[in-house]
């Protein structure tokens, strides 16, 4: 029991430490990764479905009650990544204050949370960008564009769009942080041109009744659309490439979250004032709303902006899979031979092969159905255990350097833990279930692997 509890050593000079990234983030690019990896399948997918089917115009509680959760464990991801920092993040922090075998089980949990993240995100990708060549005469055939187990053969541009991200991410984090800005860029102004196309034609009565599916939709509607917060902690991974991350990466979580929840209340207000719920499950149901109105060009161009929005979320999520993957193999708990950074680019570049390689086989070759829903209870219990870590971490390290602390602590880290609690008890069983049997793959690893060659395991 005593090796399974046994915690890493906080540095409180960590910000200082080397560690063959580059330190090229400021405030604004860490800003912009948050939004990049926020506004995406949420804004342009998921809300249709979840008013049509859960939580009618209330979907705008829905998006509420998501970003209050979520805003508990972002103030909890700030102090802790402010204090103790590394690329682990959820992994990292649960290292200082939990133990090994905790910290295991939120960095394969992580690793889960990312990987199927991008897999579903890259099919829905593929959707819209074949849509876009099919407007333009270059549809492609049926059979690239679902896997062996949809009577096709391969889904290729949901394959493809993985590599090419990950061809990216290997160039450097600057580079990758200039392609996510301009894609964010691109994503806003089409949101700012539905808001501006929508807000003359709102129709109060389609309001009415406000909350037809009773406070248990809005809730199971907070639990289906907590999938469009995923990625706002992939922010905390960037610590090691931050130039100021004590300061940098508690602005970067907080303000981001704040955005994209105000432009999330903002769109599904919108989008059920405009026209009937019912009628809004549709696989794009905000270029669909547009078009309806009468206004093509303008369909066109909210198009644009969800492939540029799915884009970025991608490339952040792929990008925190890779940093948490480097922190774990760093401490020996998966092999050594990832756990280099290139010296020339100064990325992990066998990590970012590796894991493309794996997610464009899944988004390529299978259908990710119910899966995605193993990203929602994965992020819930990252959240849960970053809450409570901070919780931990006050009273076994009272005098840890804080630059930034959860205010009303023990109340706000109490109530993180909680909704998050309470958010996961209202997804399937199913999802419980194939949660459950990756947690035994992932404990079947440690114990027969990692145990054995975990860094503090050797140095002891």
């Amino acid at each position: 029991m005593t090796g399974l509890l046994r915690t890493k050593t906080i540095n409180a000079d960590h910000h200082l430490v080397d560690t063959g990234l580059r330190r090229v983030l400021g405030p604004v690019d860490l800003t912009l990764l948050g939004v990049g990896a926020i506004i995406g399948a949420g804004i342009f997918v998921l809300t249709g479905v979840a008013a049509a089917t859960y939580a009618g115009p209330a979907i705008v509680l829905s998006y509420v009650v998501a970003g209050f959760a979520c805003a508990f464990a972002a103030l909890a991801y700030a102090e802790l990544a402010a204090a103790i920092g590394g690329c682990g993040s959820a992994y990292g922090y649960s290292y200082a204050g939990l133990g090994e075998l905790v910290a295991w089980i939120i960095g394969w949990d992580l690793i889960l949370e990312y990987s199927v993240a991008v897999s579903a995100v890259a099919i829905g990708w593929s959707a819209y960008m074949n849509n876009a060549l099919q407007a333009m005469g270059l549809a492609l055939p049926a059979g690239l564009l679902k896997g062996p187990l949809e009577g096709g053969l391969i889904n290729l541009p949901a394959a493809a769009i993985v590599l090419i991200l990950g061809l990216l991410l290997t160039l450097g984090v600057r580079q990758s942080a200039r392609f996510n800005a301009a894609m964010v860029l691109i994503k806003l102004l089409a949101i700012g041109v539905f808001i501006a196309i929508a807000v003359s034609h709102v129709n109060p009565a389609n309001w009415s009744p406000f909350m037809p599916f009773g406070w248990g939709g809005v809730m199971g509607g907070a639990a289906l659309i907590f999938f469009a917060y995923v990625g706002f902690d992939a922010v905390s991974t960037a610590a090691e490439e931050a130039r100021n991350p004590q300061r940098d990466l508690p602005i970067g979580i907080l303000v981001s979250l704040a955005v994209c929840t105000l432009i999330y209340i903002l769109v599904a207000g919108l989008l059920t004032g405009v026209v009937p719920y019912a009628t809004l499950n549709v696989g794009s149901p905000v270029a669909d709303v547009v078009l309806r109105l009468g206004y093509p060009w303008g369909a066109g161009l909210v198009a644009a902006g969800a492939i540029a929005g799915l884009t970025t979320v991608m490339l952040v999520l792929y990008y925190g899979l890779t940093r948490v993957f480097l922190a774990i193999a760093r401490d020996g708990l998966l092999p050594p031979l990832f756990a280099r950074v290139n010296p020339r680019t100064q990325t992990p570049i066998r990590v970012i092969a590796a894991s493309g390689l794996l997610m464009a086989a899944i988004a390529g070759l299978t259908p990710i159905g119910d899966v995605a829903e193993l990203v929602n209870i994965g992020t819930l219990a990252a959240f849960f255990l970053v809450s409570v870590g901070v919780l931990v971490l006050r009273y076994t390290h009272p005098d840890l350097p804080r630059p930034f602390r959860t205010p009303f602590s023990p109340l706000i880290p109490l109530l993180g833990a909680a909704s998050c609690l309470y958010l996961m008890a209202s997804l399937p069983l199913v999802t419980w279930l194939r949660f459950g049997v990756w947690l035994a793959l992932g404990l079947l690893i440690y114990f027969t692997y990692s145990r054995h060659h975990s860094a503090l395991a050797v140095a002891a």
